[in-house]
């Protein structure tokens, strides 16, 4: 499952912009825009702002939120550890840490003590005037600390706890900065076999994770810990990948079954959905361990498929694909801003869910992106954003 290597071999210090995955980056983020645009109308609970469903349609949001949580966040992981290798050798251990405090601390802190009260002012204000009615009073501190969420950030929290006990690992192993085989040059990727051992192993610790941490709970204000297994192994993968050169390795034909597979999986996600209920959702249940199986099959057969389209089709950057990739992580930061104002902007009309949600995410998308360059625009939040 490997490619011709056909391109020269980058010097040991080297570590040349992988432009496609910058621009995978980038459609991933806009992913999350729309998978976050849906929640809003579906019958999942859990985003800021809310339309209950009155009609079907709403169920092909639910089944287009699982597909798309099946995969989405861990190749968001494995994308960011490609870069990490590199930075912590240019770097060093202080210098890394620092900088992943400052882009991933301050995004943070700015979520928690300016974004997250702004999301959530609609909520308060019923919340209040609820507790007025009741003859009890709501200061906005008591709301904001029973309904403390990182919110999307929650990826950042996770991404910084890693790239910490990454950093330990490197220290416990003694190794300083400038390691062996540090350039990212074409290497022989991962063949058919480890691939499907891999999906396997993941998919059982998934089973066994979901007895203790079924998929409709939550903790420390993360969403998805049920996930957990997914996001720690692909951004372990991820910075193999990078060490080792797997992504410009992979061949073509290792890509177009990973799309199958893909397919494969996302019907058997339907059918077990359909069949099987809140049964899915782990303590053990055959449709939790058919659900975990489809799941990571979707994960690992997409994002390969995903890595190397990218890479054949998509690895060059014009002065519109660079800026989408450079804002990018500031749409991620205040994207529930615009979804939040959005929907109530869209709130007054009469549609079908799946609707309104078209129409919300054709208008988000863009206009997330128009409100990220002001904002990265400021003095000073280049540095951080």
């Amino acid at each position: 499952m490997t490619r011709p290597l056909n391109q020269p071999t980058a010097s040991a210090t080297t570590y040349p912009r992988l432009r496609y995955v910058d621009n995978l980056r980038t459609a991933l983020t806009a992913l999350v825009v729309i998978h976050h645009a849906a929640l809003g109308y579906s019958n999942i609970p859990g985003w800021f702002y809310v339309e209950p469903p009155t009609d079907s349609s709403a169920t092909l949001l639910d089944v287009l939120i699982l597909l798309n949580q099946a995969f989405f966040m861990g190749a968001f992981f494995l994308i960011s550890a490609l870069f990490v290798p590199g930075s912590y050798d240019r770097k060093g251990a202080g210098r890394f840490l620092t900088e992943r405090l400052l882009r991933l601390g301050v995004p943070l802190l700015l979520w928690l003590l300016v974004l997250h009260p702004l999301a959530t002012v609609g909520d308060y204000i019923e919340a209040r005037d609820a507790a007025i009615r009741q003859g009890t009073e709501l200061s906005y501190w008591q709301y904001y600390v029973h309904s403390f969420s990182p919110g999307p950030m929650w990826f950042v929290e996770v991404l910084l706890v890693f790239s910490a006990l990454y950093v330990l690992r490197r220290r416990l192993a003694g190794e300083g900065r400038h390691a062996p085989g540090t350039a990212r040059t074409a290497g022989r990727a991962p063949g058919a076999v480890a691939i499907i051992g891999f999906t396997v192993g993941l998919a059982m610790v998934t089973y066994l994770w979901r007895i203790v941490v079924p998929m409709d709970f939550q903790v420390f204000g993360m969403p998805t810990p049920a996930y957990l297994p997914q996001y720690a192994a692909l951004f372990t993968v991820g910075l193999l990948a990078s060490r080792r050169g797997w992504p410009a390795g992979l061949s073509r034909t290792a890509g177009r079954v990973g799309f199958a597979t893909a397919t494969v999986a996302a019907v058997a996600i339907v059918l077990v959905l359909v069949s099987d209920g809140d049964a899915i959702l782990g303590h053990g249940t055959l449709p939790s361990l058919l659900m975990a199986s489809c799941e990571q099959a979707l994960a690992v057969g997409l994002t390969l498929g995903l890595l190397v389209l990218f890479r054949e089709r998509l690895d060059h950057q014009g002065r519109r694909r660079r800026f989408l990739s450079a804002h990018a992580y500031t749409v991620y930061l205040i994207h529930p801003l615009v979804l939040v104002a959005l929907g109530h902007a869209l709130s007054g009309g009469q549609a079908p869910a799946v609707a309104k949600f078209v129409l919300l995410a054709v208008l988000a998308v863009p206009l997330c992106w128009m409100a990220a360059f002001p904002l990265r625009a400021l003095p000073g939040a280049r540095k951080v954003l």
